[in-house]
């Protein structure tokens, strides 16, 4: 299988200040680790931007740049996205289909929000999806504690599947790229 590896919303309002997800610190080092293996092995690497018209997520303003200790390289691809779906009027499927890609690697922010609906689209569209257990996050929703919003989406899109592709939900360092 032709893989791609795709880190979603890694960016600096995500990842400190008011907004920033569970675990930040812990996610980057898995978050770095997982894209090491996947360039080591020549896979691309998207690394997926969310942008508002206002907000923190503004197109360029410091807190849309990507997450200071995000490690990232010259090779890696880039996607703007507006909606929390990563294919949703983007260039992200014209990318995967230009180097035959079928299967997707998926880590990032939110759980509940971007990743989830990547997650959900790529496996609509056909593509095997691998979601790295331990590298995405959130933050509590005042219903569900960031903790439980992950252990919850790892155990709902772990069982789901259809004829033609599945999605699998494995700890980042379990993952064969």
């Amino acid at each position: 299988m032709n893989t791609a590896l795709l880190i979603i919303d890694v960016q600096s309002a995500l990842c400190s200040g008011e907004e920033e997800c569970f675990d930040s610190p812990r996610l980057l080092r898995t978050i770095n680790d997982l894209s090491a293996r996947a360039r080591a092995v020549g896979l691309p690497v998207i690394l997926i931007q969310h942008e508002e018209l206002e907000g923190s997520l503004t197109y360029g303003s410091s807190a849309w740049q990507l997450a200071d200790g995000l490690l990232t390289a010259p090779d890696d691809l880039r996607v703007r996205k507006t909606t929390p779906d990563a294919f949703y009027q983007t260039d992200l499927l014209s990318l995967l289909q230009a180097r035959m890609i079928d299967r997707v690697v998926i880590c990032g922010l939110q759980t509940d929000y971007c990743v989830n609906a990547t997650v959900r689209q790529a496996h609509a569209l056909g593509y095997d999806v691998v979601l790295a257990a331990d590298a995405h996050s959130t933050v509590d929703n005042g219903s569900m504690a960031a903790e439980q919003i992950i252990a919850n989406h790892n155990n709902r899109l772990g069982r789901l599947s259809s004829a033609v592709s599945r999605i699998d939900v494995l700890p980042a360092g379990d993952i064969r790229l």
